[in-house]
């Protein structure tokens, strides 16, 4: 028995040291953090947060009277690839603004691809720390973090 036993040993390392190695893939493939991004940074990403911050100041009652200077920093906290179940491919983004009163703030912003007008081009939802005076991206922009 014991021969029988080694030979199953023998033979189960020697299969698993030919058998081809194929990389571990994860169940989850939502969990991307903190990478580097070119879509983040691009200038018409940029574009549409500096466009909405400048609508939203104007328009919400309260709001200081400030523009985006700079937007620097952009990285990629999130991936969610498109799916079966969910057909919305979304990129969740993190920056820091400087606004033109001199402050440094961090912005939080949502890519969604082909959710832009009657489902042309990308909608780009945001979040400026301080200035979700509605609350609409739930305490401290936590909605798109």
């Amino acid at each position: 028995m014991a021969r029988i036993s080694g030979f199953a040993v023998a033979l189960a390392t020697s299969l698993a040291t030919v058998a081809p190695q194929l990389p571990a893939q994860a169940a989850d493939t939502v969990a991307v953090y903190a990478q580097e991004d070119s879509i983040c940074g691009h200038g018409s990403v940029q574009s549409a947060v500096r466009n909405g911050f400048h609508y939203q100041v104007r328009h919400v009652p309260h709001l200081p009277d400030v523009g985006i200077v700079d937007l620097y920093n952009a990285r990629l906290t999130r991936y969610e690839p498109a799916t079966f179940n969910n057909p919305i491919e979304r990129r969740y983004c993190a920056a820091t603004v400087r606004l033109t009163d001199g402050q440094d703030r961090p912005v939080w912003y949502l890519i969604e691809y082909g959710q832009g007008l009657a489902g042309l081009g990308d909608n780009v939802e945001f979040c400026v720390l301080g200035f979700d005076r509605w609350n609409v991206y739930n305490a401290e922009c936590s909605v798109l973090r």
